[in-house]
């Protein structure tokens, strides 16, 4: 009975302690936003083949580090955020569809809607007739929501509705607003709160997301916070090889509850892994990074956010494992667009 609470005759968890949050959410957006383009920008830096023998002795490459359709699309949501003050989808959309950059590794199907939108579509039909009618399950409404749930981390279940909001502007899929949902509420989670024991954490995430594979990948990813070997997880529970919410999300959460209050040790977990390197490192960036702060010689490295996402450099304290501690303003690099190789031949299928 450890670390149970005793209530007229029946046990239930101990209540996880609130933490000392920053009250703006813009600041707690903001430093999700920058911790999940670092993810992006360094991890698709793994793509390139003269980089792997780095992987393996973790040792960031050379910057700059350009990021991809991951951040871009956070970006947008994140300017949505701070002139709505909640999901507006029209302006999501419309915004998608602007800044729509193809270099950036979109996949077909999302690249195609974004076009059509830009020419006149319906966004919320054409969403609808992706995949058959079935829409899509990829992981791309997950992989840009983290500022999202950091914003709303002092109302879990708003977080919910808005990233289901977010994710059906081109994802309307279950499975991939199960996935948005589960990252908006893991970043709400591990914003909120301190104290947390991995186990709690997924617990505490599962409770929000609705049946389905991505919940039943979490449940798994529960069960394996006891393996150290992220490449055995990953066999479990997926990597993103296959560019979908439920071979994507179970696994990121994993990595992010084994390293609550570790941000590189995070990273590297989840990139050791393989497969889609960029996003499933973007998504533990993002839920970690309003917690734990993002390493500031890691940030200099990275091509700076867009101009027109107009997002503000983090403060030069941000919260970490419960309690305000110094990590340095954050410096992005306003180093030139590199080639994006082999990272957008890795994204082709993202849906």
């Amino acid at each position: 009975m450890r670390g149970r609470v005793r209530s007229a005759g029946k046990t239930r968890p101990p209540r996880p302690i609130m933490r000392a949050m920053p009250v703006d959410p813009l600041t707690r957006a903001t430093a999700s936003l920058h911790g999940l383009a670092l993810g992006d920008a360094l991890g698709s830096q793994f793509f390139v083949p003269a980089n792997r023998p780095l992987l393996d002795s973790r040792t960031p490459p050379p910057g700059p580090w350009r990021w991809t359709d991951d951040t871009e699309m956070a970006c947008s949501v994140h300017k949505v955020l701070t002139d709505h003050g909640r999901i507006d989808q029209d302006a999501l959309a419309a915004s998608f569809a602007a800044h729509h950059d193809f270099d950036r590794g979109y996949g077909p199907a999302t690249g195609r809607l974004l076009r059509l939108v830009r020419e006149g579509g319906d966004w919320r039909t054409l969403a609808a007739e992706l995949f058959d009618g079935n829409g899509s399950w990829g992981n791309g409404a997950a992989m840009r929501v983290a500022p999202l749930g950091a914003w709303f981390a002092d109302d879990p279940a708003r977080a919910v509705r808005q990233a289901e909001l977010s994710a059906r502007v081109t994802h309307t899929h279950p499975e991939a607003v199960a996935g948005a949902i589960a990252v908006a509420v893991a970043a709400a989670i591990a914003t909120a709160h301190s104290g947390l024991s991995p186990g709690r954490f997924l617990d505490l995430v599962a409770e929000h997301v609705p049946p389905g594979m991505v919940r039943d990948g979490i449940g798994e990813a529960r069960l394996l916070l006891t393996v150290d070997d992220p490449l055995l997880a990953a066999r479990v529970l997926g990597n993103g090889r296959n560019v979908t919410a439920h071979d994507t999300v179970p696994f990121t959460l994993w990595a992010a509850a084994r390293h609550l209050d570790d941000f590189e040790q995070a990273f590297w977990t989840t990139a050791a892994a393989g497969g889609d390197i960029d996003t499933t490192c973007a998504i533990v960036g993002g839920v970690l990074a309003s917690r734990t702060g993002v390493p500031v010689r890691w940030m200099r490295m990275v091509e700076a956010l867009p101009d027109w996402a107009e997002v503000p450099e983090p403060p030069p304290e941000v919260p970490t494992a419960g309690r305000a501690a110094p990590s340095g303003r954050t410096v992005a690099s306003s180093a030139p667009r590199t080639d994006p190789g082999e990272h957008a031949a890795e994204h082709r299928h993202r849906g």
